[in-house]
């Protein structure tokens, strides 16, 4: 039996050096129903743009706190991923 659920739509923002890749603050993305963070990291990375070089597992916070990979996301969540810092 087909899955009738509507598709989700997660936004995914992304800051500095992130930014640069996906060339966006911001992308709407659609998932399948019951996505998680991974789900979502897999879409981007297999997108053709510089979101490819995205690291497998980035850090990420969902609706503004950190997640693992296997948070699963709602319709109109907000994923922030978080960039590595250098500093000394």
């Amino acid at each position: 039996m087909p899955n009738l659920e509507p598709p989700m739509i997660v936004r995914s923002l992304f800051f500095a050096q992130y930014r640069e890749l996906a060339g966006a603050d911001e992308l709407r993305v659609e998932l399948p129903p019951g996505a998680s963070v991974a789900d979502l990291v897999a879409e981007l990375r297999a997108r053709a743009n510089g979101l490819s070089s995205l690291p497998a597992a980035p850090l990420v916070a969902v609706n503004m706190d950190y997640a693992p990979l296997a948070t699963r996301l709602e319709h109109g969540d907000e994923v922030a991923f978080i960039p590595p810092v250098a500093g000394g």
